[in-house]
Parts: C-alpha cells; structure tokens; sequence
C-alpha cells in the first residue's frame, strides 16, 4: 500500500461542479493531479493551476495511484470503467458518486473482481464547501485502506468519517439525512403555502419559525435519550403521545385541503399513526410510528 508521506499522485473522473472542486482540493494540497471529463473545456481553469488534463480515461486512471470518480450515476461510471480492466488493476478507486447502497455494494465487487481496490463515499457538502475543516464526508470499504489514504482525502474535507467495511453504509448515512431534510424542507413550504392564503410572508413568520426549529424541533430531533428509546423500542411518553398528534394531523390536513393546498405527504402520515392507534398505543410517543414504517401498513 503506498504511503502518504509524499504526496500520492491523484486522478479525478468527472468535473461537474463537484468534481472541479475536488480536484482544485488536491491541487492545493500539492497532489499531482490528473483529471479527465466528457467535454475537456471543463478542465480548463484547473490545467491553468497545474493539473495534467489526460485524453481519454484509460489514460487518466493509469496516471495515478489513486483514482477519485465523481460522476452523476454509477451507471455512467460502468458504462465509462467497465472496458478498462487491465487498467484497474492495482488502482485504488474512491467512489464518490450518488447512488444506492445496493450501487456501492455492487461496484465494490466489480472493482475487486478487476484487481482494484475500493471505497465508496458519500460527500455531505456542496462544491463550495469541499476543502473546509467542517466539511462532513463518509467513507466505507477497508479500514486499513482509508487510513493509509486519510491524509488525502481529508484534503476533501476534515470531517473526514470512516464508516464501516460495509461499501453501502455511507449511502444509507446519506440517504438517511437526506431524508429528513427534505422531509423538514417540504414541511416549510407547506407551511408558506398554508401561511400565505392568510397573506402572512415568510418574512413575518420567520423570527416564529426559528424559534420553533431552534427550541423545539432540533433538540426533538438529536436528542440522544429519545435516539436511544428508539433504539431499545421504548415509546413510553409523559409529553405528547400518539392520539395527540393523531388529531394534530388530521387538523393540518383538513385545514390544507380547505385552502386547495396538496396534503399527499401528510395522508401516508396520518395512516400509520392511525394503525398505531388502532393496535392500542395511543398513549405512547409519536416514534412509535416506525414500527409501521418498517414494516408495510397491514391492507
């Protein structure tokens, strides 16, 4: 395994947004940094800072060690890869491209098949934040493979996070905090919309909402006692239970369907609490829920 100690010569495949800023991170690492694209003018600023733009992609995996692939599917990187197996061999292969765990776990097994080595990624940033020292990254694969990298990587982003040997748990980490911002997402423009046919601005609202979030909401949402009573299946509440938030939901629906606004996300909501409900848990915590989400809603 080649050490870090001198810089590791770097390729990066794919130069979105995302992949012009890896590669500008590298560079300023001082990585020897090779990068390749579909359409070459994309490499044209980082050529300017000293990257080698290769002509093909054969040729920008065999130019270095490491190997970072950023693209927008794991389709597009089978299709770009998969003629390329002598080249593999040997490679190290970062993954960072948006997929499925499945996808990861799958590309893991191709890459070893063809000699590589793998670790799969999942960047929780945008490209402007790509470098920082707070910048979140997950990583899965071997362990002894991403420390002798870390350096590298953390050049990406300092909250550099190794997961697990498992290649798909970084994407179920993603996915999973994905969930819930755009679950907290749509719930705030459902909100303005609702708010709205009372002519109230987002303005106005604001100092309210934040409060909310900031006292309420958040706390709700990371505190470890209840992450643990989730955990240990302990829905035991004395604050607000099931038929409480049961009647909340039906409220927001009926007062949303009065002002024409779509309630398609709430309807499934408001289902599982009512089965919940109707098994006999009414008095426990709202989280008793996942229990129905795991499982499908009894038809």
């Amino acid at each position: 395994m080649k050490s870090t100690s001198i810089p590791v010569s770097v390729t990066v495949i794919g130069l979105g947004n995302m992949g012009v800023a890896l590669a500008d991170a590298f560079l300023k690492g001082g990585h020897p940094t090779t990068v390749w694209n579909r359409s070459a003018d994309r490499a044209k600023g980082l050529v300017e800072k000293g990257a080698v733009l290769a002509g093909s992609v054969a040729e920008a995996i065999v130019a270095s060690s490491l190997v970072v692939v950023c693209l927008s599917t794991y389709k597009v990187m089978q299709e770009l890869l998969g003629p390329l197996e002598k080249e593999l061999s040997r490679r190290v292969i970062v993954n960072l491209t948006t997929g499925t765990p499945e996808d990861a776990r799958k590309t893991a097994k191709w890459v070893s098949e063809r000699g590589g080595q793998y670790l799969d990624g999942a960047i929780m940033a945008v490209p402007q934040m790509i470098g920082l020292p707070e910048t979140l990254i997950f990583y899965g694969g071997s362990k002894a493979l991403f420390e002798a990298y870390e350096p590298t990587l953390k050049l990406l982003g300092g909250k550099a996070a190794y997961l697990s040997e498992d290649h798909g748990v970084p994407l179920i980490y993603d996915l999973s905090l994905l969930t819930m911002m755009y679950g907290a997402w749509y719930g705030s423009m459902h909100a303005h919309a609702l708010l709205s046919t009372a002519d109230i601005t987002g303005t106005e609202f604001l100092p309210y909402a934040t409060n909310w979030v900031n006292h309420l909401i958040a706390p709700l949402l990371t505190d470890p006692v209840a992450a643990r009573a989730r955990d240990e299946g302990n829905f035991t509440t004395d604050v607000s239970n099931l038929n409480t938030n049961k009647l909340g939901l039906e409220h927001i629906i009926h007062a949303s369907k009065e002002q024409g606004i779509p309630v398609d996300w709430l309807t499934p909501l408001l289902a599982l609490a009512t089965q919940k409900v109707a098994e006999g848990y009414g008095a426990d915590s709202f989280d008793r829920v996942i229990e129905a989400i795991r499982k499908p809603l009894v038809k």
